[in-house]
């Protein structure tokens, strides 16, 4: 009877074993990155972990958006990717949660730098120039040289072939917002974005839908981050790269965990993951060319050298800030916005 026992147990036992592993828990995941990228990164943390993950991916403009409207009830834990603005804007309204890695000390001083001023509320995963990509078999046909400076893109000879995103979506374009302020001054700033609206023909919802548009053929000109003009290149598209003479902005594309997050543990797990070099590395396979924010992470050889880029010494805290930030949204779709063609 005893032996009955045991085998009948150890037969259980071994069934149970057979069956898929549950997982652990889940993760609600908004990745503000380019798609490719998002599924990657979904990809890999499920192989890795017992943890299922539900992702969106949405502009940085609406993730902020969403995590604001979602304050009094949670349903995001985790916010990674997109421009650094927006988390720095969260972290001032106390959205996300003060959290300090143990791979902190792994990371580039821009990226140690990004956590500091927030607080420890979000940091640094990767950083990007912002300048523009061209078609050069459009501008070669109709006879048109390549821009290289920002006071080019105003030039009537590229009436409708300039394409940038909306800045209330985009956090590409809130930077390039950000940039000509910075540059030029507030008011010139707006001067220089009405002139350019005359050549504009589409302000688009994602940040790098304008040079996705370029690589098609459909736009001469789309002013992204220059990482993302680089992957159209690599994948074959007649796309050139340029950084603006006068100086340009950059991102440091940051990662945030969401206040009162559902699954605060295993956000923690993704947030200390993402860091790793080993994941950050991968970026490349995703057509993915930022510089990461892990020193020892290896840097796609494609990736654009931000030191051989003139680049303005950008005020993130400044231009983070909530206040400043609405000020600007506003007055561009006063400005801006209302006449866009």
């Amino acid at each position: 009877m005893r032996t009955t026992f045991l085998v009948t147990t150890f037969l259980v036992g071994l069934a149970a074993s057979a069956l898929p592993a549950k997982a652990a828990g889940s993760l609600n995941l908004i990745c503000a990155s380019d798609v490719k990228w998002c599924e990657l990164m979904e990809r890999l943390f499920e192989k890795d972990h017992d943890i299922d993950v539900n992702m969106v991916r949405m502009s940085s403009g609406e993730a902020y958006a969403r995590i604001r409207a979602e304050a009094r009830n949670p349903k995001t834990d985790l916010w990674w990717a997109g421009t650094g603005d927006p988390h720095l804007q969260a972290a001032e309204d106390k959205l996300t949660l003060e959290y300090k890695s143990p791979k902190l000390a792994e990371l580039q001083p821009w990226a140690q730098k990004q956590a500091e001023v927030s607080g420890y509320r979000t940091v640094g995963v990767y950083s990007g120039a912002l300048g523009w990509g061209y078609n050069t078999q459009i501008l070669d046909k109709k006879g048109l040289a390549a821009p290289a400076c920002w006071k080019d893109l105003t030039d009537a000879k590229y009436k409708g072939e300039i394409q940038i995103a909306n800045p209330n979506s985009s956090g590409t374009a809130y930077t390039a917002l950000a940039t000509l302020v910075q540059l030029m001054g507030e008011d010139q700033a707006f001067d220089y974005l009405k002139a350019l609206n005359a050549n504009v023909t589409q302000y688009t919802k994602s940040g790098s839908a304008p040079v996705k548009a370029a690589a098609r053929g459909e736009t001469g000109i789309g002013i992204v981050f220059m990482h993302d003009a680089v992957a159209m290149t690599k994948q074959g598209f007649p796309v050139k790269t340029v950084a603006p003479c006068e100086g340009t902005g950059f991102e440091v594309g940051s990662m945030s965990i969401v206040k009162g997050a559902k699954n605060l543990e295993n956000a923690k797990v993704f947030y200390d993951w993402a860091l790793s070099a080993e994941v950050q590395s991968h970026a490349a396979e995703a057509d993915s060319y930022q510089l990461p924010s892990n020193r020892t992470a290896a840097v796609p050889p494609e990736a654009p050298k931000l030191g051989e880029i003139k680049l303005i010494d950008y005020d993130f805290a400044k231009f983070g800030n909530a206040t400043t930030r609405k000020s600007l949204l506003e007055r561009w779709d006063r400005e801006i916005g209302a006449s866009a063609n």
